[in-house]
């Protein structure tokens, strides 16, 4: 099939009278509630399952090998290529089961609130409520911009479309394949919204290196001075929570590019974990979930309508999709300077990383690449529990280019701002996983707000054995005995054992990077 036919078929699917195209907020939620897809809750939000997948499908996602990307792409376990021909082939597959669709749902939108750098999309849903998910995430576009409004990427989510692996060349019943030629995301098998999101961040991932801008899996905020924060880390350290500070404008809470103007959200909504939501915790986030909003597998009460967060029999990754207005203090258009405070947020699940340290430019470079975490439970399919694993860059599910490329803009980026650079742990303290406690979340904002207002840039440092890490002795607002963390575990000699553990993973983690200067190697963990 010729771009001409792809095209055309494409054409010739959105001119059909099954589809309605950019439908307001109040008529998607309409028809999904006609169409069975959810039910209000009592706060107005539309309240949906996603069925036996709850969260993304990492060793389903492909991207076609095409001849202008097949040499720029780190081909591997987190981009894995199909042939052109398996792509086709399932592509009029699902062409021809959504034209037999009664409707379908098309959203038009942009990817990037830097007009200078942003992407015209296009989702084509089977779901009405997919469709209203789109339209809370992406950046919705006036209508002067619908007017002259051309799309570069197609989302093409077809969940009720299930692949035969057998025939159709796929590793399961679900699909998530991308075409860079294209220019086409082709889903199918899975109802879980979030692979829409995460598809086009890959995307931008790709593109946005390729014209001079950095693109960050991090929330963002700034000061009402102008000064610009940005928190990096996977899914469930804690980005959309800490940016979301009543005391800072919200710039964007998962994703974002930083170029030659300063840093720009890529999206025009958020998508936050609803696991333990409470008012008194995270009250921006318990207001954002109202009429407009979409909640995911969260547990309501059938007679009130009311949700029970921490009800988590469907999913620990119950989250909530709102657009940015639906926080107060957002920052619109999304658009902001350079930063001048850099947090990875690390959720340790061996209960050893300081709670907050600072990090020279050598540290950060090696914690970058390094990009400890935990896998947390729901987040992807099977991971029930936290797992120790190393994300380079903490994105690298979505980076389609070599590590080393965002890395070097990162560092590029760092000496050029003078930026200040902080690690903290949102992890376990007092012990690991299942004996220790997760961290206090008003010590971790104390300690965050200390380092936005740069009381820790002068601040006494004592610097952790093992780690290397320059760890405060006091910050305002946290017991000195949280911010040493072996004070907190009962047994000291347990805590080192479980310390050389991690440093030894850190090292072993590293080996692969063999082309980094001797300085961001010696930067890491004592062995």
């Amino acid at each position: 099939m010729s771009t001409i036919s792809f095209a055309t078929e494409l054409e010739h699917i959105l001119r059909g009278e099954n589809v309605h195209l950019d439908l307001p907020v109040s008529k998607l939620v309409e028809r999904s509630l006609m169409r069975n897809e959810g039910a209000l809750t009592s706060t107005g939000a539309l309240s949906v399952a996603t069925g036996k997948y709850t969260g993304r499908s990492p060793k389903d996602k492909f991207i076609v090998m095409e001849d202008s990307v097949k040499d720029k792409i780190d081909w591997g376990s987190v981009n894995q290529p199909i042939e052109k021909e398996v792509f086709t082939k399932l592509y009029n597959k699902v062409m021809n089961y959504l034209k037999e669709q009664e409707e379908l749902f098309v959203f038009r939108g942009f990817a990037g609130a830097d007009k200078s750098y942003r992407l015209p999309i296009q989702v084509i849903n089977e779901y009405a409520w997919h469709n209203l998910f789109a339209k809370q995430l992406f950046i919705r576009p006036s209508q002067e911009e619908l007017v002259d409004h051309e799309a570069e990427f197609t989302v093409i989510s077809a969940p009720n479309f299930k692949a035969d692996p057998e025939v159709d060349g796929t590793r399961s019943e679900t699909f998530i394949i991308v075409s860079f030629e294209e220019r086409v995301v082709l889903i199918g098998g899975t109802e879980y919204a979030g692979e829409m999101k995460k598809s086009i961040f890959s995307i931008m991932n790709y593109l946005l290196p390729e014209q001079d801008v950095l693109s960050m899996h991090c929330s963002a905020n700034a000061g009402k001075e102008g000064d610009v924060a940005l928190f990096f880390g996977l899914s469930g350290t804690g980005k959309t929570t800490l940016s979301a500070d009543p005391n800072r404008y919200l710039i964007g809470d998962d994703e974002h590019g930083w170029s030659n103007n300063g840093v720009f959200n890529v999206e025009g909504g958020c998508y936050a974990k609803c696991v333990n939501l409470s008012y008194e915790k995270e009250p921006e986030i318990w207001n954002a979930i109202r009429f407009g909003s979409v909640l995911e597998n969260v547990v309501l009460d059938e007679k009130t309508g009311n949700p029970d967060y921490d009800d988590t029999c469907l999913t620990e990754n119950t989250r909530v999709a709102y657009p940015l207005e639906a926080i107060p203090n957002t920052l619109m258009p999304s658009i902001a300077g350079h930063p001048n405070t850099i947090i990875f947020l690390t959720a340790d699940a061996f209960g050893v990383l300081p709670p907050i340290s600072k990090l020279t430019k050598e540290q950060a470079m090696y914690h970058f690449l390094s990009g400890y975490t935990s896998k947390l439970a729901g987040t992807e399919r099977g991971v029930t529990e936290p797992e120790a694993t190393f994300s380079t860059c903490f994105g690298a599910p979505f980076l389609p280019l070599p590590a080393r490329r965002y890395a070097e803009m990162l560092g590029e980026k760092i000496a050029q701002h003078d930026a200040q650079v902080f690690l903290v742990n949102t992890g376990w303290s007092g012990g690991p996983y299942g004996v220790g406690k997760r961290m206090n979340l008003a010590y971790t904002r104390a300690m965050i707000q200390a380092a936005l207002q740069g009381e820790l840039n002068s601040a006494e440092f004592s610097v952790d054995p093992i780690f290397g890490l320059n760890v405060p002795v006091h910050c305002p607002g946290v017991p000195d005995e949280v911010l040493q963390p072996k004070l907190t575990w009962a047994n000291g000699e347990e805590y080192d054992k479980k310390a050389q553990e991690l440093a030894n993973k850190f090292k072993e983690n590293f080996e692969k990077f063999d082309n980094v200067t001797e300085d961001i190697k010696n930067a890491g963990p004592n062995v």
